[in-house]
């Protein structure tokens, strides 16, 4: 083997490594923010508002974007979820139809889908784009505009 040889195999192993390392983290990713979704789904169908905040970062710049406009913070967003949806008749049963999950970059992801309560109150449904970033090592929903 020449050594010129040598050196071609050595970086193609070293990329291979390092593209089967990016698809695993990227794989791993979607697979936890899946994983958050139907844990609040989860939640929201027990009436559990609480544990379905869970998947929100709980800071003061948390962005949800709603019919009536921005509503920026942690506290602000679960106190606006406990006044429109006071009991589990409110809130009915929810289902997230997942339409598209993609990086961003490696620690920032973007989720567009559908939801739906189902309810004796009627009905109601719309669409949701989730920004998902990973902080201090957890991912959570830093941005969400659900209509």
């Amino acid at each position: 083997m020449t050594k010129s040889y040598q050196i071609m195999k050595y970086l193609i192993t070293v990329l291979f490594i390092i593209f089967s390392f990016s698809m695993f983290a990227q794989n791993n990713a979607e697979q936890t923010i899946r994983k958050i979704l139907a844990e609040q789904t989860e939640s929201w169908n027990k009436g559990d508002l609480i544990t379905f905040m869970k998947g929100y970062w709980k800071n003061d710049s948390l962005l949800f974007v709603g019919k009536n406009g921005p509503t920026y913070g942690y506290q602000k967003t679960l106190s606006n979820y406990q006044k429109s949806y006071p009991d589990k008749a409110a809130m009915g049963k929810l289902a997230f139809n997942i339409l598209q999950v993609k990086p961003l970059s490696a620690d920032t992801w973007f989720v567009l889908g559908k939801w739906e309560l189902t309810r004796s109150l009627g009905n109601v449904s719309g669409h949701y784009t989730l920004l998902f970033k990973k902080i201090d090592g957890k991912w959570v929903i830093i941005a969400d505009h659900s209509s």
